[in-house]
């Protein structure tokens, strides 16, 4: 630890947090640098030489920073999100997502040459191997497709196997290029087949989006078309999806990769986290949540069922484990909520949405708890609007925040201070105890 364990030589200099040992009346001083302490400094307050030393409890990461990052910042209490500085609403109205990639990952926006070969390259490599194709056509017509894109990405460690070489800066590039490029692919692939559809190639003369909805919707026509509106809204929530901090699926990611596997297995191990009903699975709850609730009348039924706290009912898309006010992506996804809208009409599910939100934001106990509506609550019903199906939802998510995986992943292989990830643990089990077996062995044959 750093600091005096003899309280008669006093403080170190600097911030520092004071610890008396009620057992052993020992003092011990612990740095304090960005209202943090390094929880390893406890480990030397101990009451005995041969003791392990102090631990930190924290289920679920509640109060622990695992790394240092310079991609996102959020203030949940002010409902502040930034890449790499720059405010998510910025970024929604006058980006792209892949300029949003390529800020994620090097830190700067691009200039025009360089945002123009990061396109190029991109689109060069949305095609996928043959064998990957039929590898996704051999499951099953109901096939989850997350468990189809999860396994199509995990498979290209195989067709790439120099990825493995993650130490190098240009294997780094082009793992990077083809994930961005790739995923689109494997996921519209994933929704063709279990559609029964046949599958569509990219169209490299189309733009990131466009491409997409082609391989998505496109049919006998010579040429996709996608409305401009569609296109714009499924960019701008990727540009939203596309890195959250310390997530479920991004600690996930970077628990993988601090074994040093290759970037694909890394990010298929995000993608399963994702899979998730708490994690990228929201969208869907909120969906499954307004068929429950059938029509605006029963809204107030409802309502008195979740706060009651007595019946089945949740309130699904409200309230955020970091936002402690409005999500400010739900302000920018209400917005293309209503453009979408305008063309696709209103469905029942969003008379359902506009009402709920309404009798929500006006109930003292949804305001006293801070259960704003979050970033699923509308996300999920313009992917409806948009003809997909439910649980299809968390696969544009998974497109979306491969920006931020690749980025997370590429951050932790710099960071000297990381190692392999290896939680302690509070044992609760017994002690050490005799063997004495219960089983009849005696028919066993011994020479």
């Amino acid at each position: 630890m750093s600091g005096s364990t003899d309280a008669a030589k006093g403080p170190p200099a600097g911030d520092h947090l004071e610890i008396k040992d009620s057992r052993t009346g020992k003092v011990y001083y612990a740095p304090i640098t960005d209202e943090t302490i390094r929880t390893a400094d406890l480990k030397q307050i101990k009451v005995k030489p041969e003791d392990f030393g102090i631990m930190g409890y924290d289920p679920a990461f509640m109060n622990t920073a695992s790394c240092r990052s310079a991609i996102t910042f959020i203030d949940g209490d002010q409902g502040i999100l930034r890449y790499r500085g720059y405010p998510i609403e910025q970024l929604a109205e006058k980006a792209s997502f892949l300029e949003v990639a390529w800020l994620l990952r090097h830190g700067e926006l691009p200039t025009q040459k360089e945002y123009d070969k990061w396109v190029a390259d991109i689109t060069y490599h949305t095609y996928v191997h043959e064998n990957i194709k039929q590898f996704l056509t051999g499951f099953r017509y109901d096939a989850h497709p997350m468990s189809m894109l999860a396994a199509g990405v995990s498979a290209l460690s195989s067709f790439y196997p120099t990825a493995k070489s993650i130490h190098d800066p240009v294997e780094r590039d082009i793992a990077f290029v083809r994930l961005l490029a790739k995923m689109p692919t494997i996921a519209a692939f994933a929704y063709r087949h279990v559609k029964g559809l046949p599958l569509v190639y990219p169209d490299n003369s189309l733009p990131y989006a466009e491409n997409f909805l082609s391989m998505i919707a496109r049919m006998s026509e010579s040429k996709y078309e996608a409305n401009p509106v569609f296109a714009r809204a499924i960019d701008v929530l990727f540009i939203l999806h596309a890195d959250h901090e310390q997530n479920c699926s991004t600690n996930a990611v970077r628990a993988v990769g601090s074994s040093h596997v290759d970037p694909y297995s890394a990010v298929s191990a995000g993608i399963n986290a994702l899979y998730g009903p708490l994690h990228g699975g929201a969208n869907e709850a909120v969906l499954r949540m307004l068929e429950e609730i059938g029509h605006p009348n029963n809204i107030p039924a409802f309502i008195e069922s979740v706060k009651s706290g007595k019946g089945e009912h949740k309130l699904m898309g409200f309230g955020h484990r970091v936002y402690k006010s409005y999500d400010p992506r739900a302000k920018i996804v209400k917005g293309l909520c209503d453009q979408v809208l305008a063309i696709t009409g209103m469905s029942k599910d969003m008379e359902i949405a506009v009402e709920l939100e309404r009798i929500a934001l006006s109930d003292e106990y949804f305001i006293k708890r801070k259960l704003y509506p979050n970033v699923d609550f509308y996300t999920g019903l313009i992917y409806r609007a948009l003809h997909f199906p439910t649980d299809y939802f968390t696969v544009l998510f998974a497109i979306a925040r491969t920006a931020g995986w690749m980025s997370q992943w590429e951050e932790l292989l710099l960071d000297k201070e990381q190692k392999i990830a290896r939680p302690r643990q509070i044992y609760t089990g017994y002690g050490e105890r005799p063997y004495k077996s219960t089983l009849d062995y005696t028919h066993r044959i011994t020479k």
